[in-house]
């Protein structure tokens, strides 16, 4: 018998740490020979979503998008890891109902604001708070929080190593 594939949908503030877990889980899924694909914000960005600005219906239609494409690789024998802020609960509903409810499992990266700042790793809070870029999650675009995740994680209390453990634990069902 074949096992479920599921995806995994990382959601959180930029600079939560949402791209180095989704990597971070990449690299072991490659060690323990688990078929999987990474679907970063950034990267679906540059090619699918290329066409799409940051107004709430082009993020809308980014979400729904990774959503689509998370499903079919679900359905081709892939598990997926999305890292995307998908910063509106109702977009993160609909992509649970386009990829499955049983298939979908939801992690909040819930790394404070303030830390997601200090991090900064785009310059984004930087320009947000120097008035430079508009609508940025968390500054003056709002970040709905997950109500009832599978995980939450705060990347600026625990090691990448520990929070890489929890999703694992996650992820086999521990």
């Amino acid at each position: 018998m074949v096992e479920q594939t599921r995806t995994l949908w990382l959601t959180g503030l930029s600079g939560a740490g949402k791209s180095t877990l989704a990597q971070g889980l990449a690299e072991r899924f490659v060690a323990d020979g688990v078929p999987h694909f990474v679907l970063d914000g950034d990267v679906v960005r540059t090619g699918l979503c290329r066409d799409l600005g940051f107004s709430e219906a082009d993020r809308s239609e980014n979400i729904r998008r990774v959503a689509e494409v998370a499903r079919l690789m679900n359905l081709a024998g892939l598990n997926v890891i999305c890292a995307l802020i998908s910063p509106l609960e109702a977009d993160r509903s609909r992509a649970r109902q386009i990829v499955g409810p049983q298939q979908f499992l939801e992690v909040h990266v819930a790394t404070p604001l303030a830390r997601c700042e200090e991090r900064d790793p785009k310059g984004l809070y930087r320009k947000a708070r120097g008035g430079q870029l508009a609508g940025m999650t968390g500054v003056d675009s709002p970040y709905e929080e997950p109500v009832a995740p599978a995980l939450r994680l705060d990347t600026s209390g625990q090691s990448l190593q520990q929070c890489l453990d929890r999703l694992l634990a996650l992820w086999s069902g521990r």
